[in-house]
């Protein structure tokens, strides 16, 4: 029973209560009467607490069965890299095998406790991992209906619908989930990247021109990196969107890929940002300095990305000789 319909139960069985007191005779003990409810609401409680840890427990197989997959997806990554590893139909099939007695339990809960609001997010962000985007839709648009103001529904929608053309609908669910849940970085961190990917849309929506929506983006992961200062995602995608930005800001885009170094978790995640490093003191003009950067990118998986740079490096040196000037606009 849900928190609306269990207050509702209590307020009809005080009235009841109510109706025996004024009908009882003068032996009537009221005491008992108002011990019969708290007996009532107690139960509810305890009906309630169950319930609750049911879904904990569902959730609790949610994540097992994930960080599962997960383990078994990058070590057949690495096994490929090695020429070994499994094929793709082979691993998938072997997923939904691990998936099915979790979407099993999900449909069960559900099926028990329709109006668990919770439980219905939860389900739509299995599914959606799952690769069944409108089931996901479906449990999400449910959990918003049975509680309006839950601003991870809003913010899940605004991705699915952002993602299959109803971009306008999705930045207005992006700004709803913020402004319920200011504090939250992902959703301005999510925001920003609807409004990267899709800035056609969002500069006929909001009015705007190409490099008013880079702004836009760039401020919303700035609240991103802001509210959570130790997530590399946040502070690279950050550092990122400088690219977009004309003139491009070499000292600000080089400030934020320095920040992001210093949140790498992996050695292939920091020699990745020294690529980005160098790229941003090379459009910058400082050529030694870029192709200095890139002796510490040791890592082959970043060899070519590495090589291509440094003759876009020695390229642009030689026109910048020729003309005394950064060439405008060359990205």
């Amino acid at each position: 029973m849900n928190r609306m319909n269990r207050s509702l139960f209590v307020l009809l069985l005080f009235v009841q209560l109510a109706h025996q007191i004024n009908a009882a005779d003068s032996s009537t003990n009221i005491s008992q009467i108002s011990n019969q409810a708290t007996n009532v609401t107690a139960t509810l409680t305890d009906t309630n607490a169950a319930v609750e840890k049911e879904y904990k427990e569902l959730l609790s197989k949610d994540d097992e069965a994930q960080t599962e997959v997960d383990k078994w997806i990058q070590e057949n990554n690495q096994f490929k890299a090695k020429g070994a590893g499994v094929p793709d139909a082979d691993l998938n099939r072997r997923i939904l095998q691990r998936f099915e007695p979790v979407r099993k339990a999900y449909e069960e809960f559900i099926e028990e406790h329709p109006n668990h609001a919770q439980a219905r997010l939860a389900y739509g962000g299995f599914l959606n991992d799952s690769s069944d985007e409108a089931g996901a839709q479906a449990q999400w648009e449910k959990a918003l209906e049975l509680d309006p103001a839950n601003p991870a529904a809003y913010n899940n929608l605004a991705g699915r619908y952002a993602e299959s053309g109803r971009e306008g609908k999705g930045f207005e669910y992006f700004t709803r989930a913020i402004q319920l849940k200011p504090e939250e970085a992902l959703y301005y961190n999510n925001f920003a990247d609807a409004l990267y990917v899709f800035r056609k849309k969002a500069m006929d929506y909001y009015k705007l021109d190409e490099q008013q929506v880079f702004a836009k983006a760039l401020g919303l992961y700035s609240n991103a990196t802001r509210l959570e200062p130790k997530k590399f995602l946040f502070a690279s995608s950050f550092a990122d969107t400088h690219y977009a930005i004309r003139p491009f800001p070499a000292a600000q885009a080089e400030k934020a890929w320095t920040n992001a170094m210093h949140l790498a978790q992996t050695d292939l995640e920091r020699e990745g940002v020294y690529v980005h490093l160098a790229r941003a003191k090379m459009l910058g003009g400082r050529f030694p300095e870029a192709r200095t950067q890139l002796n510490a990118v040791t890592n082959s998986t970043l060899s070519v990305i590495r090589s291509d740079l440094l003759k876009n490096i020695d390229e642009r040196e030689k026109e910048a000789a020729g003309t005394n000037s950064v060439p405008e606009g060359k990205k």
